[in-house]
């Protein structure tokens, strides 16, 4: 089985809301997708690393942040794929990100046998929890849900935020 290791940033500064900060995979694929797309910044371990370690240094190729302890280790989550996906939360605050600088190579078009070197991610953003929910890939989702639980707020549903903006 294949693990990935990755962190979850969130901001919560005074008089303002909680909000959480995902990244938009590069490439051609993605370029006119937006959600159920966007992922907690993470990564494949090298052979022997330790997985908080694999997360910090993901973190830090996708995003150039630096990830500051302490840590919430959220549960790990199985995606469609069979991967299973290790995550841990941590508070930030509100900086510039810079994406683009880690890149890989794929496959493009899809079995050409011609490969592209293209960013791991071209778009990085803090969105409020029930945005995020939008957002995330559905297998990921469980880390938001259990990170506002862990917070002990609230996060709202599509439906919710549907409702809410339609009021506006």
């Amino acid at each position: 089985m294949q693990i990935s290791a990755g962190l979850l940033m969130y901001v919560h500064e005074k008089d303002e809301p909680l909000r959480l900060l995902l990244v938009h995979p590069g490439g051609p694929y993605w370029r006119n997708k937006d959600l159920g797309v966007w992922s907690i910044p993470k990564g494949i371990p090298n052979k022997g690393e330790d997985l908080i370690a694999a997360a910090q240094r993901e973190f830090t190729e996708e995003t150039s942040l630096t990830a500051q302890a302490p840590f919430i280790e959220l549960t790990p989550l199985k995606q469609k794929s069979g991967k299973l996906v290790h995550c841990w939360a941590f508070a930030g605050a509100e900086a510039p990100v810079m994406v683009g600088a880690s890149m890989c190579q794929v496959e493009w078009p899809p079995r050409s046998g011609r490969k592209i070197t293209i960013p791991e991610v071209d778009g990085a953003k803090l969105f409020e929890p029930g945005e995020a929910m939008r957002r995330i890939l559905p297998g990921q989702a469980g880390f938001i849900r259990e990170l506002i639980e862990r917070l002990g707020n609230h996060v709202e549903t599509p439906e919710e935020l549907s409702i809410r903006s339609a009021g506006k």
